[in-house]
C-alpha cells in the first residue's frame, strides 16, 4: 500500500494519517481488506490500529514505482492488492470485485476504472510474478523505477478492468476541498449510522455484525415505553450480554424488545382492568332481596 508521497496539494500535510470520520485516511484503507494475510505500507512509519509491514522506497519519495517494488519485494502472495493510503470510501466488497477479476484466466490482474472512464492503478489487484517481471522490465529499460509514472507499466500487462459507477470507492482526497468534502459526506443522514458503527467497532477492536434497524427499534420502544434513558442503557445490557453469553445481538435484541412492549402495555392499562371480577349476583336478585337474605342468615343476637 503506497502511503508516501509529498501531498503538496495539501500543503505538505501528512495526508495518510489526516481524519475522516474519526479514523484516519490509512486505517479506512486497511480496514476494507480484513483478510489480507499481510498488509505492507510503503512509506513514514505511522501509527496504525492493525498490525502492518513497513517499507520504503528506494529513494525515499521516488514515486509509485518504486514503491510497488518495495512493497513488493515484502511478500510471497500470490495475487496482490495495490491501494493509495488516501480512499476514505474503499470497501470489501469493491476489494472483493478487484480479486475475483484478477483471478480471471489469463488476467495479468485488476483495476479500478472511476465514472469518468479512468483507470486506476492504485485501487488494484495485481497477480506477483507478472508484476514482477514488468517491474523488472522497466527497470532495466530506464536503469530505475524513481520518478517514472505509472503507465510505463500498465501497457506490459493484462488487466481487466471493475466499474465503478458511483465514483465512490475511487474518490481520493488529494486537496482540503476533497478532505471536507469526505468528512461532509460520511455525516449524511443515509450514512452516519454505518460509519459511526464501523469508527466505534474500530476504537474498541471488535468485529460484530450490528443490526442496526432491530437495535433502534428496540431504543425507541425502551424510550417510549419505560423512560428516555432507558434507552441507550438498555442497548448497553445488549452488547454486554452479546459478549458475555456469546449470543446474536438481533436476538436479544427481539426479546428485550418484547419486554419492552410488555412494560408499556401494563402502563398503558386502566388499573380496573387488573382488579379480580365481583362475583355475579343470583338471576332475578335485587338488592333488597340480597339484604334481607343476608339479615336472615345472621344469628339472632
Amino acid at each position: 500500500m503506497p502511503a508516501g508521497g509529498a501531498a503538496r496539494r495539501l500543503g505538505g500535510a501528512d495526508k495518510p494519517a489526516l481524519s475522516v470520520g474519526g479514523r484516519s485516511l490509512l486505517d479506512r484503507v486497511l480496514d476494507a481488506c480484513p483478510d489480507a494475510a499481510t498488509a505492507v505500507v510503503v512509506g513514514p512509519r505511522r501509527p496504525t490500529v492493525r498490525p502492518v509491514v513497513q517499507a520504503r522506497e528506494d529513494p525515499p519519495g521516488g514515486g509509485p514505482l518504486a514503491a510497488l517494488d518495495a512493497g513488493l519485494r515484502r511478500t510471497t502472495a500470490p495475487v496482490v492488492l495495490v491501494l493509495s493510503a488516501d480512499l476514505p470510501f474503499l470497501t470489501g466488497a469493491t476489494v472483493r470485485a478487484l480479486l475475483a477479476a484478477a483471478a480471471a484466466a489469463g488476467a495479468d490482474g485488476a483495476l479500478l476504472r472511476d465514472a469518468e472512464g479512468r483507470d486506476q492503478p492504485l485501487v488494484a489487484a495485481y497477480r506477483s510474478v507478472p508484476l514482477r517481471r514488468a517491474l523488472d522490465a522497466v527497470r532495466a529499460e530506464n536503469g530505475e523505477l524513481a520518478g517514472l509514472p505509472l503507465r510505463a507499466l500498465l501497457g506490459r500487462l493484462s488487466l481487466r478492468r471493475v466499474s465503478d459507477p458511483t465514483a465512490s470507492a475511487s474518490f481520493d482526497c488529494d486537496t482540503w476541498e476533497d478532505i471536507e468534502a469526505a468528512r461532509a459526506r460520511i455525516r449524511e443522514h443515509g450514512t452516519v449510522l454505518d460509519e459511526w458503527i464501523t469508527a466505534a467497532k474500530a476504537e474498541l477492536g471488535i468485529d460484530v455484525d450490528v443490526d442496526t434497524a432491530a437495535l433502534l427499534d428496540l431504543a425507541r420502544d425502551a424510550a417510549h415505553g419505560v423512560a428516555r434513558p432507558a434507552a441507550p442503557l438498555t442497548t448497553f445490557l445488549i452488547g454486554y450480554a452479546a459478549a458475555q453469553q456469546g449470543r446474536d445481538v438481533s436476538v436479544l435484541a427481539e426479546k428485550v424488545a418484547a419486554l419492552a412492549n410488555r412494560w408499556a402495555a401494563e402502563s398503558a392499562e386502566p388499573a380496573e382492568s387488573a382488579k379480580p371480577a365481583e362475583p355475579a349476583e343470583p338471576a332475578g336478585a335485587t338488592p333488597e332481596a340480597a339484604s334481607e337474605a343476608e339479615s336472615k342468615a345472621r344469628p339472632a343476637e
